[in-house]
């Protein structure tokens, strides 16, 4: 177990990559490591070399293909979805693959400015020796174009209009102008950036069309399919349980069920078999969330019960995840447990005992 609390990508799957490098049989595309098939095995898992290659993304193949194939051009690829249907994960697997290093990334947010963009300075360097390419600090996409590599752009509707703007010529031209130094960085070949978009944050700050027009959209839709839900939930839990080193044995699959069958439900309006409707919460209760909740609970067993996640850890991390708004989500919560819950029968009794417990205590 590593003491990094969080590994990239490239690192923690790095005998992966490197199989899959050792054994590349097809044509690579300049500035990338491996080639376009060998990026869609790593994403979506195979066996190369006698490597076993976990899955990163459970979902539609074609999507992924599609995104690949935009990175192989000039276009850029702009990954769009509800919170929590895996747009950052699937980007920062995406350039750990193509380029070995997922670390070029921006955060966007209100304060993002057009400096983390492009460029800014060491001004104390600029003050001594006035501008130069030595008093010059890089933003992650003058690296990327400087390398051939991809940067990452996390939440750009979170970005001012302005710093968007900043990256339509960027995109448009390949090219960063510094007007001090009366110079041009032109991107090497293999340049792209990726970026996301939350579709909770429309309107925040929306995208102008010139903009969107120097991207290849591709939506990430939440799962289709309970199965496939679990599926992802249960992966990823195992991988995080690994990683912190959790006291605790993973959820039983009944377990997990259940907290995906709540989720669903409250996110969907209504009950699985569509007989009642239901009030959706203020959160947006997604695969990431449900992972986040099974993980606490396996911290709460293994920290101070038995090792075992029950029903009452459950109901603990629960309310934590579905009450966001305390005026709104618990009317609804409490909805939800006296009108579905308590009807699901004795495979949910513990848990609604626990859960309405907790809820009068509150």
């Amino acid at each position: 177990m590593s003491e990094i609390l969080r590994l990239p990508a490239e690192k923690q799957f790095q005998h992966e990559i490197d199989a899959l490098i050792a054994n590349e049989k097809n044509p690579i595309p300049t500035g990338w490591k491996m080639s376009p098939k060998s990026v869609l095995t790593y994403i979506m898992g195979g066996k190369v070399g006698g490597v076993e290659i976990t899955p990163k993304y459970m979902g539609d193949k074609r999507i992924v293909q599609i995104c690949i194939a935009t990175l192989v051009t000039d276009r850029a690829l702009l990954l769009i979805g509800e919170p929590g249907t895996a747009k950052s994960w699937l980007s920062e697997h995406l350039t750990a693959a193509i380029n070995g290093d997922s670390s070029l990334v921006i955060q966007g947010t209100a304060g993002t400015t057009e400096e983390q963009i492009r460029y800014s300075w060491n001004y104390a360097m600029l003050l001594a020796k006035g501008p130069s390419f030595e008093s010059l600090v890089k933003s992650p996409v003058y690296t990327a174009m400087e390398h051939g590599a991809i940067a990452r752009i996390e939440e750009i509707s979170r970005c001012a209009s302005e710093v968007q703007d900043a990256l339509i010529s960027i995109l448009s031209e390949k090219r960063i102008t510094i007007p001090e130094l009366g110079e041009e960085v032109p991107a090497k070949k293999g340049f792209s950036v990726i970026a996301t978009a939350n579709t909770r944050d429309k309107g925040v700050n929306e995208m102008s069309s010139a903009l969107k027009r120097r991207f290849n959209i591709v939506v990430l839709p939440a799962p289709d399919d309970m199965e496939t839900e679990i599926e992802i939930v249960n992966t990823r839990v195992a991988q995080l349980s690994k990683d912190f080193g959790l006291n605790s044995a993973l959820p039983e699959r009944s377990a997990v069920e259940k907290v995906v069958t709540i989720f669903r439900e409250l996110r969907a309006g209504q009950t699985l078999d569509g007989k009642t409707k239901l009030k959706p919460t203020t959160g947006v209760l997604s695969s990431a969330e449900a992972i986040s909740l099974l993980v606490n609970s396996m911290a709460i067993a293994g920290s101070f019960g038995n090792g075992k996640v029950t029903d009452a850890e459950l109901a603990s991390a629960l309310q934590g995840a579905v009450v966001k708004d305390d005026a709104k989500d618990k009317a609804i919560w409490t909805e939800y447990l006296e009108n579905v819950m308590r009807k699901k029968g004795r495979g949910y009794s513990t848990l609604y005992s626990e859960c309405k417990e907790l809820q009068n205590r509150a």
